[in-house]
């Protein structure tokens, strides 16, 4: 049984997360005297950190660049993290640390929340951890094709695979190049990759709704291209909100899915903890 009561966040860069305000608004809401942090960690030092955490730790929440070394260094893990071998939580226990992908069900989440819980066809800009994980919740939306627009398209080649193991078929498109039209673009770039004024207008005049995974770096070269277009933009707080709320039933349940007691009210305080009234 678990009884460690520290968490936090990890990853680098880390000073803009929000997690710590949203995981405390919500372990209060749910009567739980637990603590919640943030820590620089890259790649290169994470083993040797996991390593050094003694039995105060619950678990851990972890960002880029960390989603494929604690893939790799996970005593298990869950059949989202397996698909996409991203692992973006940890629950720690004797037998190592239990890893889970809950970007998958956090996108799947905010995607219904702006209208788009079906989908046919969609893009995907960019061909890294978090676009195997939105081509994954596409799938679980109903999407049957999805294009990944990248700047080096031969990054996009893992994609492809994955798109045929969970039937979605995947086309690839250089980033500058020209593209068909789509309801739904989904952006996975870092908030601060620069993208040509003139590529990110061609993207939004045919990209319908865009969903930036960004959120620290708001707006983004695409956002604004999408707003010139005239086309709606929505940041990824919902994304972060909603793949929270699955972390948080891991920390106290061991499963993703379990919904929490009283979780309706842990939503509504996690929302007003990263976006106010």
């Amino acid at each position: 049984m678990l009884s460690g009561d520290r968490l936090a966040v990890w990853g680098d860069p880390i000073g803009h997360s929000r997690s710590p305000q949203m995981h405390l608004a919500a372990y209060r809401t749910l009567g739980l005297d637990w603590s919640y942090g943030r820590r620089r960690v890259d790649d290169t030092g994470f083993r040797a950190a996991v390593s050094a955490l003694d039995g105060r730790w619950r678990g851990l929440s972890l960002t880029m660049p960390l989603k494929s070394v604690a893939y790799a260094t996970a005593a298990t893990r869950d059949h989202a993290a397996d698909l996409t071998r991203a692992v973006n939580t940890y629950l720690l226990t004797d037998e190592g640390p239990l890893g889970f992908n809950t970007d998958i069900g956090g996108i799947v989440a905010a995607l219904a929340e702006i209208g788009h819980d079906r989908v046919a066809s969609a893009r995907i800009v960019g061909a890294g951890a978090t676009a195997t994980s939105a081509l994954v919740a596409l799938g679980q939306a109903g999407a049957e094709r999805a294009e990944i627009v990248a700047r080096r398209p031969a990054a996009a080649e893992p994609l492809i695979a994955l798109g045929a193991r969970i039937g979605v078929r995947v086309t690839v498109a250089p980033l500058d190049g020209r593209h068909g039209e789509v309801p739904l673009t989904v952006a996975t770039l870092p908030g601060d990759a620069a993208v040509d004024p003139d590529v990110a207008a061609r993207l939004a005049d045919t990209g319908g709704t865009l969903f930036d995974a960004v959120y620290g770096h708001w707006p983004t070269t695409l956002a604004d291209a999408w707003s010139r277009a005239g086309q709606p933009a929505h940041p990824g707080l919902g994304m972060l909100l909603h793949q929270a709320v699955r972390q948080i039933r891991i920390f106290r349940a061991g499963d993703p899915e379990a919904v929490l007691p009283d979780e309706e009210a842990m939503v509504a305080a996690m929302r007003l903890a990263v976006v106010g009234d």
